[in-house]
């Protein structure tokens, strides 16, 4: 909830490079093609559609890395 409010005003290129992805591999971890990543690229976080966004706050936070089995 806090990672939204305080990020929402920043592109999703800023967001995503400093949890260091390129726009593929974003697009590898959404599981999406990565022409879709280049088009929100330079949308503010709140501009982002609501079915994109979903799947994309959970990377950007870094909450998968939660699930590593080590």
């Amino acid at each position: 909830m806090f990672f939204e409010l305080r990020n929402r005003n920043k592109t999703v290129k800023e967001l995503r490079k400093n949890q260091g992805y390129t726009a593929q591999e974003l697009a590898v971890k959404l599981k999406v093609d990565t022409p879709v990543i280049l088009k929100i690229d330079n949308l503010r976080l709140k501009e982002v559609p609501l079915k994109i966004k979903s799947k994309m706050l959970p990377v950007l936070r870094g909450d998968y890395m939660n699930k590593i089995p080590w």
